[in-house]
């Protein structure tokens, strides 16, 4: 990608139809080792498999959401044969239900979504260690990463957590710790840390 802002990803439904890709920014900044660290990691997700398993994860939080829509507009226009107290009693229950279920259920599904995006970073990075047999490519790549601002153009949320780090860098809302939980990525410091534990 030409841009300046330090970035990398790996797609492709598995290892025979993938690609990695690295920003300019990327190519120009890290030496070698730190390259083979953040390349070790993209390779990693694609022989993980984890962009296959972030589809399904996708489809599935798509198909809990249309499950609520589904279940409150049963409440609306359920009903049929049932007597008018019967069909009273149960739409109430119903809306209930469905109003809950829509309104809850996305957000947790999102939440789990985001959980299991941020293990998958930590297992792509193990992996990368045990690919390139250098932790401290890994960790000096991540903390030049970590000390970048610069956000990257061609990110959106929809691809946000394709990236070796958040592609959003430096914007934050006001309230850190609830936005934390809708991070794709896990903290830089975490991450750096568990790797510093294998060295």
């Amino acid at each position: 990608i030409d841009d300046t802002a330090m970035n990398a990803f790996a797609t492709g439904r598995d290892p025979q139809h993938s690609s990695v890709c690295a920003t300019a920014g990327l190519l120009a900044k890290l030496n070698r080792t730190e390259l083979e660290g953040v390349i070790g990691h993209e390779l990693s997700h694609i022989g993980n498999y984890d962009t296959r398993l972030m589809s399904v994860v996708t489809v599935l939080v798509g198909l809990v959401t249309l499950l609520g829509d589904w279940l409150l507009r049963a409440s609306w226009f359920g009903g049929g044969r049932r007597s008018r107290d019967d069909r009273d009693n149960s739409g109430a229950i119903f809306l209930v239900l469905g109003l809950a279920f829509a309104i809850l259920s996305p957000i947790i599904a999102q939440i789990i979504q985001l959980a299991i995006s941020r293990r998958r970073e930590f297992l792509a990075d193990a992996s990368s260690v045990k690919l390139t047999r250098q932790p401290s490519g890994l960790i000096s790549a991540l903390k030049k990463l970590g000390a970048d601002k610069e956000p990257l153009e061609a990110a959106n949320k929809a691809t946000a957590h394709l990236y070796i780090v958040n592609p959003f860098k430096g914007v934050h809302g006001s309230l850190d710790w609830f936005s934390g939980l809708f991070n794709t990525h896990p903290p830089l410091p975490e991450r750096i840390k568990i790797l510093e534990q294998m060295t």
